[in-house]
């Protein structure tokens, strides 16, 4: 186990740096992200993360180093998931592209939070009762099906009961104010649609975060390559977002891919304790594979397109309807 509090202290002084950097610098300024410039930034978080790997690997042996790259494979192959979602809400929404960045960072400001209390309490929790790493695999066994033979229904984020009632604690503009949160209007504070977004957003991750924490445990127990690889995947998630954003429809194998992921991760899980414990360089290849057919047949197997005609954006009732 990897446990140095000055690792910890180190480690996390240097992700507030770099987001620092990013909004105070990069993105002071409200602007529209272009595909060179999320390349850029996808590329530059994907270095970094192997960067750190390699650190790993000459600081606490090949395990540890293979564990890390595992562990990020997994959590930045189901994070594409969420990038879908990202893309539902702002369209729903019509979130203006200029503002979207700002919501995201905020939006993996929190996400960041959030998982690191759920990786110290699962990690817990496999220490003090070892039986939960099996409920854990049932868990993701059941997920993983669930995303294979589930179809895909329409989301109606409006529904959402934290929104709901989050409308009824607070008012809530009825068009955005630039790219605030908050606005001052007649002496009442109220929220803007931008806000309840994020509200969406960090909900969604939440949501997904469920299925990916369990799912880095089947690879490693260690918290601080369980955080650091959640963590450099979340990182990344906004410029991938913007980089996809244009293409999504046409990876549509991919969420079976995920599916089959997440089921094959959860038997890995159930067979630790047994003779036919799985390799975590097999469980690397073996969702490395998944990953590329899944492109490939999405690739060779264009989805097709319907037409549908173009609706407004939805009008947020007023605060207690």
């Amino acid at each position: 186990m990897i446990d140095q509090t000055w690792l910890w202290i180190g480690f996390n002084v240097f992700v507030l740096a770099m987001l620092a950097l990013d909004l105070g610098v990069f993105h002071k300024k409200c602007h529209v992200v272009t595909f060179k410039e999320s390349m850029t930034w996808t590329v530059v978080w994907i270095s970094l993360a192997l960067l750190f790997n390699l650190w790993i690997w000459n600081h606490f042996g090949p395990q540890k180093g293979l564990e890390f790259f595992t562990g990020y494979v997994i959590e930045k192959s189901l994070s594409v998931d969420n990038v879908f979602v990202f893309a539902l809400l702002f369209s729903y929404f019509a979130v203006p592209a200029v503002y979207q960045h700002k919501v995201l960072f905020w939006g993996v400001l929190g996400a960041l939070v959030m998982r690191a209390g759920m990786i110290v309490l699962g990690a817990a929790l496999i220490t003090k009762f070892a039986w939960i790493i099996y409920v854990f695999g049932g868990f993701l066994i059941l997920t993983g099906l669930k995303m294979i033979f589930k179809k895909e229904e329409e989301i109606h984020p409006e529904n959402n009961p934290v929104v709901r009632w989050f409308k009824k604690l607070m008012p809530v503009t009825p068009e955005y104010r630039g790219d605030r949160f908050f606005v001052r209007e007649n002496g009442i504070l109220m929220a803007t649609p931008l806000f309840v977004v994020l509200i969406l957003v960090e909900i969604s991750d939440l949501i997904f975060a469920v299925d990916s924490i369990p799912a880095i445990f089947a690879v490693t127990t260690d918290p601080f390559i369980v955080y650091t690889s959640n963590v450099f995947a979340i990182l990344g998630l906004r410029s991938l977002y913007f980089a996809l954003a244009g293409v999504m429809d046409k990876f549509h194998y991919l969420k079976l891919g995920l599916g089959v992921i997440l089921t094959f991760v959860g038997v890995k899980m159930l067979l630790v304790h047994t003779p036919w414990k799985i390799d975590t360089l097999i469980s690397l290849g073996v969702i490395v594979a998944i990953l590329a057919a899944s492109v490939i047949a999405s690739l060779l197997k264009p989805k097709a397109i319907a037409i549908v005609p173009l609706h407004p954006a939805p009008e947020l009732p007023p605060a207690g309807t």
